[in-house]
């Protein structure tokens, strides 16, 4: 299945409850930076879906199985199109509560609806997993040599790119001092683990991102957030550091805050990932309880 956004299909998997037909709660779910919804989102959806809840997780236009050209283009205004697009979706589907529909981020994604949710002032409860909440945090963390080697390529594309119509592109994942878009001691692991899962997971994408993404700041937004807030925090993110984030708590109105000592990619997988989906469901059937 799929939904329009912006004159192009977003692909969604949508996951249904079992038992009796009645007015469900959904959960709008989207993933991270260059990330596509076959990099670990079906085991979140499957455990949603399992208590009762359920869930749409669909890929960014220019990505996964959704159309848009040219391919591996990360744009932060079109993907957040695309979740405005997806949350009306969400309010068609037959069977579900217009008025239960809770959003789910992880990384990059969760930084997206951070800044979605305060344009919806009816949506049920939104989930931030280790959220990308400051773009200078990010690139900071990055250190020097890997910042200058990015913000070459980046600039490079912004410049060149349109004038020869096709991205020059960056790798999205890479060690420490890399010229990757994401470069720490634990991303190529860690990311490499969540792309084996994907057969449509490429490891590059146009790098003019580099340049737009240092100045979002979705932390700004959390003050104007209506509904109840989950962040899950990674105390020993090295992608999208904790600091920002709980600082963005703290301007939310209904926080709540669970930290977890481990990196930014722990809480996809084994003991982590069994913690901090246990402690989500419970948070989301609270919230949205009929």
């Amino acid at each position: 299945m799929g939904f329009s956004s912006g004159g192009e299909q977003c692909a969604g998997w949508l996951y249904l409850p079992d038992g009796p037909p009645k007015p469900r709660p959904l959960i709008v779910m989207g993933h991270g930076f260059g990330a596509d919804r076959e990099m670990g989102m079906d085991r979140y959806a499957r455990r949603f879906a399992a208590a009762g809840m359920a869930a749409l997780a669909f890929d960014y236009r220019h990505f996964g199985a959704s159309g848009g050209e040219p391919r591996q283009m990360i744009n932060i205004g079109r993907q957040r199109e695309d979740w405005h697009a997806a949350i009306a979706y969400a309010r068609t589907v037959r069977g579900i509560d217009a008025t239960r529909i809770a959003l789910w981020g992880s990384s990059f994604g969760g930084g997206h609806v951070l800044s979605v949710a305060p344009d919806d002032h009816y949506l049920a409860a939104v989930v931030a997993q280790c959220p990308f909440t400051s773009g200078w945090s990010s690139a900071m963390a990055k250190g020097p040599i890997s910042l200058v080697k990015t913000g070459t390529v980046a600039l490079t594309d912004q410049i060149i790119g349109p004038i020869i119509r096709r991205p020059i592109t960056a790798r999205l994942a890479g060690k420490r001092h890399s010229a990757a878009l994401m470069s720490a001691a634990d991303v190529p692991d860690g990311y490499g683990r969540l792309a084996e899962e994907s057969e449509q997971y490429r490891p590059k994408v146009a790098a003019r991102i580099g340049m737009s993404v240092l100045f979002d700041a979705p932390a700004r937004r959390t003050k104007d957030i209506k509904a109840p807030v989950f962040y899950a925090v990674c105390d020993n993110d090295s992608v999208a550091p904790a600091g920002p984030t709980l600082k963005a708590a703290e301007r939310t109105k209904n926080a709540v805050v669970k930290r977890y000592p481990i990196g930014h990619f722990d809480i996809y997988f084994d003991d982590w990932f069994e913690k901090a989906v246990y402690d989500q469901v419970e948070w989301l059937t609270q919230v949205l309880r009929p």
